[in-house]
């Protein structure tokens, strides 16, 4: 907008957010999305138009709500891009059908009904299993599936707690479904960008599936048949700027139904941009604007216009996140309503290769497609979990029929198919001791998408072994571009991915940029927040004349859009694709301390091979991961923590905890979110979570420390140059401590902490920085009771918290940190007490998405997200911050408290 003069202002209450950054709107708000406080906003700002298709279905429903109140006409406010009509008509089920009916297509048999009795009735007359979902919901909240009619009237009950419409669609589970993302703009140019294939059949929520783009499966007629019909009910509806389409494709025909549009930009569009390199939302934002397809340019060739279908020689595979293993009793099975806290997309020339890169992207511990983390297991393949995928891939490797598991599961035999190869090669490589891996075996397994981790494995030797055989034979990576044309018109992307399928890199390699390691996958722990920072850093190195190459891998992020960078690299962040990174750019060095805790895991493998690391250097990060090191160190500096002990074995950790009582707190080293952290009230509790600790942290130690009741916990970020503290700040826990910081409530600047306290924890954080020689961001976390300060960790990287205090206390932590970084000196900063106004951050639980989940809080984080408001004191904000997440003020309830008020 701003590139077309438009004064901008946005309203969004995520504080960790990029698009809540400075300078991005001429204005933020951070309020809740709610029309009250939007028409508060209008009143005030008076503008000549709205957006609404930019924010999810939060902003839509807002928007539907002000529209029917009059507000937008009382105020004289334009809606633009897609009109309030067209939303209602895609949002609305009859209505719909009416739209889908008029260009001779059609939905799936459904009826909208407003009560369990209604939907009962609906059932009888589409005939059981049938689908019920909450309509004008995110994610399939309040859906599932019922064979009966007492599983539909206990799904209705609780879908209506959702929404007062609830839709029942006759079941299609099995069938394939298809996406198609649709640009059009106000002069009826219409185009398909994308068009995506759930691996996943039908029954399982799109952001719960795997999904491939280009379609790998479909007839050039089925493409076409869809493609034709998205364009003629995209036309009828009237939107302009981008929406999806979704189709049920029967897998032994070509019938299908249209199961829904989004009139909206979705999951899937940033999806789908990622994918192509077509920029949907920059274009969706220009045609609301009133610019047609034609004028626009195509940003990737810089000579054609925006007004083409990209065609792509690569395939993109997404792979979701699920963290369902932090919930006791809460169901694996995955289905028609969304569980996954994120998602990555894996890039390569052939399915096999983008499906293994995204299943390591996802979770760093997985080799791949690997047949040896689960068990085959009918069960688990016919009424999927989390787990599927590696299910399916023990089943491979077992032998089992292709026929039988396209029977079991309805993935397509041609995905299926291509399974098998991996698995093959798992048993080829097995074969073979790691001296007399042959080129050609070592190449058609880098081909099929293996790292060198996992061939090591599978010939039972080392990775960096592995490494070196490959330079030996010059089996190196090659570069190449996303192009969105296929190579038909040269290219200046800067869109980048590593492959082993190619002879060519598709650029030049000038060395001396800077390297940005961006956070990777959305999970419990690790979101938006460390894509601000690294966003940031990006910017601040690039208005320093830094030239900047950032690797990342995930779709939903800013930090991997290419015009954020001069080079974007979206790939693994592993050992061994950072290295490969670093061997062609030969850059001035790489920045970890941007991405969280991934980056830092690879430190000193990195340093090892002589890798310059930017800021803190890696014996440093070591020495504040390791906990057992740490301990140490505070012991010799004399700073005061908590009782602790290095576990050694189990007996002296029990004599451990008999000596200073229970409770105690059992930490392993190089964890997130607190993984595997827990307090042990007995010694069974202490056996059972010293065995997950070790299970997830086996190369580094755990600590055992005196677990401290009834204690306030303080977070700190600060900014150090070459170990001197340069500017912190200081944000108190609402909650006590023993509830993990990231689903603590916090308030900054602090209320409640006098100056002696203040001065105090300036004092330790300073001797801290100086003992780790800090040169960058770090974060520190203190428990304070009866008077006494004593630290719990230090993470010489951001935290969760640095936007927050950044955006409250009007100050860049992370530009401050950039600068130190690559070698600027700063001078101290106090901004401590702010800047007159005092922010709340609130955490977002997703619990009403997980059935059977304990919404009790501990040491190991639950939340999903958070949101932050300002306002004059805590109170005013704290309100505006829990609004913000959906909470609503009962008007009458009963306060039931349990236990008793300690100050």
């Amino acid at each position: 907008m701003k590139e077309d003069g438009v004064e901008s202002v946005l309203i969004n209450p995520n504080i960790a957010t990029v698009q809540t950054s400075k300078g991005l709107a001429d204005k933020v708000y951070f309020l809740p999305i709610t029309a009250s406080y939007v028409e508060q906003v209008i009143k005030s700002e008076r503008p000549d138009g709205v957006l609404l298709t930019f924010g999810g279905q939060t902003a839509l429903n807002c928007g539907v709500e002000l529209e029917r109140a009059g507000v937008w006409a009382k105020y004289g406010v334009r809606v633009l891009g897609t009109p309030i009509e067209s939303i209602v008509r895609s949002e609305d089920r009859r209505m719909f059908a009416e739209v889908v009916a008029s260009v001779g297509e059609r939905v799936a048999p459904s009826a909208a009904v407003y009560s369990v009795e209604e939907a009962l009735e609906a059932a009888e007359r589409i005939g059981y299993p049938v689908l019920a979902r909450a309509a004008y919901a995110l994610g399939g909240l309040g859906s599932g599936f019922a064979d009966t009619a007492q599983e539909l009237a206990r799904l209705a009950t609780s879908a209506f707690a959702h929404s007062n419409q609830l839709i029942i669609d006759k079941s299609l589970k099995g069938w394939k479904e298809v996406e198609y993302e649709v640009v059009r703009d106000a002069y009826d140019n219409c185009i398909t960008v994308c068009n995506m294939e759930n691996l996943d059949p039908l029954g399982i929520h799109t952001g719960e599936s795997l999904v491939v783009a280009p379609s790998q499966t479909l007839t050039n007629r089925e493409y076409n048949l869809l493609r034709s019909t998205a364009l003629s009910i995209i036309r009828r509806l009237g939107v302009v700027g981008e929406c999806n389409i979704q189709y049920a494709l029967n897998p032994t025909s070509e019938e299908y139904y249209i199961i829904e549009v989004n009139a909206r930009l979705s999951r899937s569009s940033a999806l789908a941009s990622k994918a192509t390199g077509y920029p949907l939302a920059y274009v969706a934002a220009k045609l609301a604007l009133g610019k047609s397809l034609p004028d626009l340019t195509n940003s990737v060739t810089t000579s054609t216009t925006a007004c083409f279908e990209p065609s792509l020689d690569y395939c993109v595979v997404k792979v979701p996140r699920w963290d369902l293993s932090k919930f006791n009793r809460v169901s694996t099975k995955i289905g028609s309503s969304m569980k996954s806290v994120g998602e990555v997309m894996g890039i390569g020339r052939n399915f096999e290769e983008a499906l293994q890169k995204a299943l390591r992207m996802v979770d760093e511990s997985l080799y791949g497609f690997d047949p040896y983390n689960c068990e085959a297991d009918e069960e688990e393949l016919q009424q999927p979990t989390d787990k599927r995928m590696l299910v399916l891939a023990a089943a491979l490797k077992e032998g089992w029929d292709v026929d039988k598991l396209y029977e079991l599961t309805k993935i397509d035999k041609w995905f299926l198919y291509k399974m098998k190869n991996i698995t093959n090669m798992y048993e080829h490589l097995e074969n073979h001791c790691d001296e007399d891996v042959s080129e050609s075996v070592l190449l058609s397994a880098k081909q099929l998408g293996f790292s060198d981790k996992q061939i090591a494995k599978a010939v039972k030797c080392t990775e960096l072994a592995i490494r070196a055989l490959r330079e030996k034979h010059g089996i190196l990576p090659i570069v190449k571009q996303v192009d969105t044309v296929s190579a038909e018109w040269p290219a200046a992307t800067n869109y980048l991915y590593l492959t082993y399928s190619g002879k060519d890199h598709d650029l030049a390699f000038p060395p001396g940029a800077t390297v940005v390691i961006g956070s990777g996958v959305y999970r419990i722990g690790s979101s938006v927040e460390f894509d601000w920072c690294a966003v940031q850093c990006l910017r601040k190195l690039r208005k320093m004349g830094h030239r900047t190459v950032m690797v990342n891998y995930n779709p939903e992020t800013v930090s991997t859009d290419y015009d954020m960078c001069d080079r974007l690299y979206f790939d693994e962040i592993s050992f061994e694709v950072v290295m490969n990174i670093y061997n062609l750019e030969n850059p001035k060095g790489v920045i970890l301390s941007m991405g969280g805790q991934l980056p830092n895991n690879i430190a000193l493998d990195l340093h090892r091979q002589k890798a310059r690391i930017l800021g803190t250097s890696p014996e440093s990060i070591d020495g504040a991961e390791n906990r057992f090191k740490f301990s140490r160190m505070l012991d010799r500096i004399g700073i005061s923590q908590p009782q602790w002990k290095e576990l050694t074995n189990l007996k002296s950790a029990q004599a451990f905890c008999e000596e200073v009582g229970f409770p105690c707190l059992v930490r392993p080293s190089y964890v997130l979110s607190g993984a595997a952290m827990n307090v042990a009230h007995s010694h069974q509790d202490l056996e059972t979570y010293l065995n997950q600790a070790a299970a997830v942290s086996k190369e580094h130690p755990v600590v055992i420390s005196k677990f401290i009741l009834e204690a306030k916990e303080i977070d700190v970020d600060a900014v150090a140059s070459d170990g001197e503290l340069i500017c912190m700040a200081v944000s108190e826990h609402v909650e006590n401590a023993g509830v993990h910081s990231g689903d603590a409530t916090l308030v900054t600047p602090p209320q409640d902490l006098n100056s002696e306290t203040l001065a105090k924890i300036t004092s330790i954080c300073a001797a801290i920085a100086r003992a780790l020689e800090v040169n960058g961001p770090f974060n520190m976390q203190l428990i304070a009771k009866d008077n006494h300060l004593k630290v719990i960790e230090t993470n010489l990287r951001v935290s969760r918290s640095f936007p927050f205090v950044s955006k409250t206390l009007d100050f860049d932590f992370v530009a401050c940190a950039t600068q130190i970084i690559v070698g600027e000196k700063v001078a101290p900063v106090n901004v401590l007490r702010g800047c007159g106004r005092v922010g709340v951050k609130v955490p977002q639980f997703s619990f009403s998405r997980l059935a059977g989940a304990d919404v009790m809080l501990g040491v190991e984080m639950a939340s999903t997200g958070e949101v932050a408001c300002f306002g004059e004191n805590r109170y005013e904000a704290y309100l505006k911050a829990m609004i913000s997440t959906g909470f609503v003020i009962p008007q009458r309830s009963i306060l039931l408290s349990i236990g008793s008020y300690k100050v």
